[in-house]
């Protein structure tokens, strides 16, 4: 049954199993609506349901049904009862939701009805409402037990949570109020502002154009996304997690927040007395306020992490090109940096760790102490800094200006390098017998050494420590003194003296050598047994003289040469550099070129060349790992060349190979003999040569081939040379000025196309890079690291300008990129090339295409690094 009612007429009454229709005009008043009963208000109808005090509405089955341009005034839904409604509809007056009762709207894919100005909706125990619209001058109170979803909440309009809102949207001038034991789950803040009280609890919640969330004390927000220009603002008390800060957004901490990320363009900042845990700063940055603390975070992709005076980080991991900066009067402690990481300090460090790839700079007036260098890792100590406790190991380096001073101990570990100027203080421990990693600077007008160094020791080759004095050249040392048991003295041929504070520098004894650059060697003895055939037996090579016979062969005929000039100089490994380049000694083991050949272990630098079928080959491209290696044991040695009036092919250790031949490097050497012979003439392969200098894979591949083969019979088990796991995919990418990582918009076979974003002016290109001697072996006489070979370079602009880049073919190249021929149109990059884009890309986008003409193989171990060096 169905009774409808028009304009003009008034419905009134209980509705109880049946069907009231107020049409257009017409208006209910302070009905209730029980069992079936059912209340249709169309557009243009009023339902009144609210009396001053007494409140009317649907129970226990009752329903009312409000269409868009209806109107509901005021009411109560009770248990049973349930108020349907529609876009367009509007509510008014106070409406009550309690006790199982539900105000919905009719489809849950859209809003429902609006409240009026002035309206005021509330949800009580038990209560439920959905979908409901509350803009300018309206407000939703959803108390203890009641529930709330799908609301949006526009400009001047409010709602207050004490039960459970879900899925709100709050928009510009909307604002949400989370109040004790309140819940507010999955919700939007677009623009519209959200409270979090004492006992109030966001979750899950979107925050974006210009809204802003502020979490008071006692309340929290967790999983909380930041985005475009809004703020999450956690106060004194308040606790945060998981939040996501990403590009434009920013979260202020004066309270707690842990597990947060923060993306490129994303902005966090801790101020006094907050406190951020366990976070990542994800190419985004953070700023450290005085009081404010960072813990345990993880600084990755070019973000950064600024700590001001007052501020402190704990336990901070920075890779991938991330900075973490510590300004005058902050504190770090426990800083992990690696992989491209930096770590600036003008205020206190302690306890920092620099891995492979990573870089420190203590700037002036910064301070570190306890610090670890580990291989592959460096450390700045600049002018006006202070250098604590340090451990440098193998693979390491320390770098500390004039003006640094080293408090405490520094020990420096084999195969570590350390450089310091003679006023730095504090103690050097050198560790090992074969240390030569410690350079000494600020001597070479005199003066004493203010840092005690201990454990220089060693007797032999391979068991010798060194110290370089920087710019005092050995031929400058006239006599030199031990003041004491602890004390070395140096005089200058000026008069000037150098005093050294060396622990036991009087019984370990000293030779006083030269490096490459003529620099004095401080060093204790050493011995060197290369024996060279003579007309009189072999001698070992240190023996040979000025005028001394030694044996050569021409053509297979042995003759005698005299030796015009012997000369020595010292090698210190480098072991950051490739195992052919870091300057170990190749080892050559007993009958490893034929029996009796060399009748011992022979051991000569990697570019020492041996005789095979007439020509002389460098023995690296010989390294087969197991009868030819290079022996990383050895670090340090002295080692010896003669020359004879022609370029000759000798005997040593039962091997042909050469005599020294001068192409321009005589200087590096020492001169042995008791007279000098004045020889300035210097000589070429290509004229002066005993015999071609081949390096040619055709010819040296086939011997490094018999050798590895014949390594079976004298080791006694199977040859296996071991090839490197390889790949041909070039990894290729751009990085920008800025540090921003630009991957491939699209790869059209040899086509490599990127997306730039405006302005910008330069680009790297950046890929996998290896040497051919290391990916295919060492008979392959190129060792360049190849990134990729790059033809045609155009650039399109979204004006759908094109221009051709062509500054990577030009003679003068940017850096990264390899020479080429005249008129060559490709060249190869070495992993990580400047490309120069000038003014081009301005105010627009443009998509950079490449086009490779050549890539890989590359080893899997390798990876591209950056250096960075940053002050804070």
């Amino acid at each position: 049954m169905s009774t409808t009612y028009t304009s003009g007429q008034t419905a009134t009454g209980t509705v109880s199993d049946f069907q009231e229709v107020l049409n257009s005009g017409a208006k209910g008043q302070y009905q209730s609506v029980i069992n079936t009963g059912q209340i249709v208000v169309n557009s243009g109808a009023t339902l009144i349901e609210q009396n001053g005090s007494s409140l009317y509405g649907p129970y226990n089955g009752g329903k009312i049904l409000v269409y868009s341009g209806g109107t509901l005034v005021g009411g109560s839904i009770g248990g049973g009862g349930v108020v349907l409604t529609t876009p367009g509809a509007t509510i008014s007056g106070g409406l009550l939701v309690q006790n199982g009762g539900v105000l919905s709207h009719w489809n849950s894919t859209s809003s429902g009805a609006s409240l009026a100005s002035g309206a005021m909706l509330y949800v009580q125990s038990g209560g439920n409402a959905a979908g409901i619209v509350a803009g300018s001058g309206a407000n939703i109170i959803a108390s203890a037990g009641g529930t709330v979803s799908g609301t949006v909440i526009s400009n001047g309009g409010g709602i207050g949570v004490a039960g459970t809102a879900s899925n709100t949207i709050v928009t510009s001038g909307g604002v949400i109020e989370i109040t004790s034991g309140g819940k507010a789950n999955g919700n939007t803040i677009d623009g519209g502002s959200a409270y979090v009280d004492a006992g109030g609890v966001i979750n899950s919640a979107t925050l974006e154009n210009s809204g802003r969330i502020t979490v008071s004390a006692g309340a929290s927000a967790n999983n909380v996304t930041v985005e475009t220009l809004a703020a999450l603002v956690v106060n004194s008390g308040a606790t945060v997690s998981g939040t996501v800060v990403s590009a434009g957004g920013g979260i202020g901490v004066a309270g707690t927040a842990s597990a947060t990320t923060v993306t490129s363009g994303g902005v966090m900042e801790i101020t006094s007395g907050g406190k951020a845990n366990g976070n990542t700063i994800n190419g985004g940055s953070a700023y450290v306020d005085a009081g404010g603390v960072i813990n345990s975070a993880t600084l990755e992709n070019s973000g950064r992490i600024t700590v001001s005076a007052g501020g402190s980080a704990n336990n901070v991991t920075v890779e991938t090109l991330a900075a973490l900066v510590v300004s005058s009067g902050a504190t770090v402690s426990g800083t992990v940096v690696s992989a491209g990481g930096g770590l600036g300090i003008a205020g206190t460090a302690s306890a920092t760790t620099v891995n492979s790839g990573g870089v420190v700079e203590i700037a002036s007036g910064g301070t570190a102490t306890n610090n670890t260098v580990n291989n592959g890792g460096t450390l700045y100590a600049d002018a006006n800094s202070v250098l604590g406790t340090t451990t440098v190991s193998s693979g390491g380096q320390v770098s500390a200006a004039s003006g640094t001073t080293l408090s405490g101990a520094l020990t420096l570990q084999n195969g570590g390098l350390a450089t310091l100027w003679n006023n730095a203080g504090g103690s050097v421990d050198l560790q090992g017998s074969t240390n030569g990693g410690l350079t000494v600077s600020g001597l070479a007008s005199g003066g004493t050494l203010t840092t005690v160094i201990s454990g220089f020791d060693g007797t032999s080759a391979s068991n010798s420590d060194v110290i370089k004095l920087d710019g005092v050249k050995a031929a400058d040392v006239t006599s030199v003194t031990y003041p004491d048991a602890d004390h070395v003295k140096l005089t200058l041929a000026g008069g000037a003296s150098v005093t050294l504070n060396i622990i036991g520098a009087e019984a370990a004894g000293y030779t006083l050598g030269a490096d490459s650059d003529g620099d004095l060697v401080y060093e204790v003895c050493f011995l060197a047994d290369s024996l060279i055939k003579t007309p009189t037996g072999d001698c070992a090579v240190q023996t040979l003289r000025l005028g001394d016979d030694v044996v050569t062969y021409d053509n297979g005929q042995e003759s005698v040469q005299k030796v015009v000039w012997a000369g020595q100089t010292r090698a210190t490994v480098r072991p950051h550099l490739p195992m052919d380049e870091a300057g170990y000694p190749v080892r050559i083991l007993k009958n490893a070129i034929a029996e009796g050949v060399p009748y011992k272990d022979m051991l000569i630098t990697a570019e020492h060349c041996l005789y095979f079928d007439g020509k002389f080959v460098p023995a690296r491209m010989l390294v087969n790992g197991r009868s030819v290696f290079y022996d990383t044991s050895i670090t340090t040695y002295d080692y010896y060349h003669i020359e004879t009036a022609t370029h000759s092919v000798i005997m040593a250790d039962g091997m042909l190979t050469e005599s020294y031949l001068d192409t321009g490097n005589r200087k590096t050497f020492r001169q042995e003999g008791a007279v000098a012979a004045l020889r300035s003439t210097h000589y070429n392969w290509e004229d002066d040569a005993a015999a071609p200098l081949c390096v040619e894979q055709s010819f040296v591949e086939p011997i490094f081939r018999s050798l590895a083969e014949r390594s079976e019979k004298i080791l006694g088990m199977p040859a296996c040379v071991a090839t490197a796991e390889t790949t041909n995919n070039p990894d290729l990418h751009l990085v920008t000025e800025t540090g921003g990582v630009i991957r491939p918009l699209r790869q059209k076979g040899s086509v490599y196309s990127f997306m730039l974003p405006p302005n910008t002016a330069v680009v790297r290109v950046v890929s996998r890079a290896s040497r051919p001697a290391d990916t295919i072996g060492p008979f392959v006489d190129d060792r360049r690291e190849l990134g990729v070979a790059i033809g045609t370079i155009q650039l399109v602009l979204t004006k759908r300008e094109q221009t051709d880049i062509v500054a990577h073919l030009q003679a003068d190249k940017p850096e990264g990129w390899h020479g080429t021929g005249v008129e060559s149109q490709v060249a190869w990059t070495n992993g990580n090339a400047v490309l120069p884009l000038g003014d081009i890309v301005q105010d627009s986008m443009g998509i950079l295409s490449l086009t490779l003409h050549a890539a890989g193989p590359y080893l899997l171990a390798n990876s591209t690094k950056t250096t960075l060096r940053l002050v804070g």
